[in-house]
């Protein structure tokens, strides 16, 4: 359904943005967002003009991720927090206006592409400096006490984020009909060696390189709160510093762009509560597979027809690489 010449839109946007007339006079697909479609629109009202992003589902999706109305809640209640994120405008659940519901924020500038912010020394600035704000970020994220309306958002804190998670992608696995022997292996080391239970704060769940916007200075906006979840919060630390996510700079363990003291200096600064090394590292394993089942995901949406995409498949093919990997990273050896 078109955004521009689309009365139902203008007239939810003049009303939620507070802007008689409002019309949409442009609007252009952001690339990115591999589970949900991103638009740049451009609103003109009394001759002034305005850009914000639309946010809404892709045709097929994965089953992890939050509905838009969820994935709203959440990023509402860490702008009131101070992440730094794009200011939520509004939530309209009516999918009779373009399509499906959707999510207006307000349109933040910056390069988001992993490989091009890791490639890039002109993007994010001092990139010490870069790393410490993501580390402070994090620390917020993992501060916000949610109030009732996201606690039910959330659902219950689980009494073992580790072991929930081993089991959740184990029965992801369980339920696909083509065996993968190397990320059950990996499942069985992570079930093994899961550590004890300890806090459990919000989590973001998807922080990395690619997720978070930077410009010339440094950071612009976290992103990609799609499946934003209790656990514990070195979760978060171990997805960011995960090997997988550091693309052309495997060097620098802080997400392919920092150091990873630098990373938890930032944590720290900001009042994180710095878990014990061995924890992230295992999370760092969980990481891998993770993103090894969410690649086969991936896969499975240009398989099954729902939305054919050559990006799709390639994603899907990741998963070969990440299982070889897991295989070394829990070795016999390294048990």
């Amino acid at each position: 359904m078109s955004l521009t010449d689309n009365a139902a839109l203008d007239a939810w946007l003049a009303t939620t943005l507070d802007l008689p007339g409002a019309r949409v006079t442009a609007a252009d697909k952001l690339s990115g967002g591999a589970i949900q479609q991103n638009w740049v629109v451009t609103v003109t009202a009394d001759g002034m003009s305005r850009r914000l992003v639309i946010r809404r589902d892709a045709p097929a999706t994965i089953a992890a991720s939050r509905s838009r109305a969820e994935e709203y809640a959440i990023i509402a209640a860490a702008h009131r927090a101070g992440v730094r994120v794009p200011e939520p405008l509004g939530f309209c659940d009516d999918a009779s206006v373009i399509g499906a519901p959707f999510a207006a924020m307000a349109w933040v500038g910056g390069t988001g592409y992993g490989p091009k912010v890791v490639r890039d020394a002109s993007l994010g600035g001092d990139r010490e400096a870069l790393g410490r704000d993501l580390g402070c970020q994090l620390a917020l994220i993992h501060r916000i006490d949610p109030d009732q309306a996201l606690a039910r958002v959330l659902g219950p804190r689980p009494a073992d984020p580790a072991l929930q998670a081993v089991a959740g992608l184990r029965g992801w696995l369980d339920a696909r009909p083509a065996p993968r022997p190397g990320l059950e292996w990996a499942l069985r080391w992570a079930e093994r060696h899961a550590p004890a239970p300890d806090r459990v704060t919000l989590t973001h769940q998807d922080f990395r390189t690619g997720n978070f916007l930077v410009d010339a200075d440094g950071l612009t906006a976290v992103l990609d709160w799609e499946f934003a979840a209790w656990s514990d919060p070195a979760c978060d630390l171990g997805w960011f510093c995960a090997e997988c996510w550091r693309f052309s700079r495997p060097d620098l363990e802080g997400g392919g762009i920092a150091s990873r003291a630098a990373v938890l200096s930032g944590y720290a600064a900001a009042g994180g509560t710095v878990p014990d090394p061995d924890r992230v590292r295992w999370w760092e394993v969980m990481a891998h597979i993770r993103w090894a089942v969410i690649a086969l995901q991936q896969g499975d949406r240009h398989d099954s027809g729902a939305e054919r995409s050559l990006h799709l498949a390639l994603t899907g093919r990741i998963a070969d690489t990440l299982e070889y990997r897991l295989l070394q990273m829990a070795a016999p050896e390294a048990a």
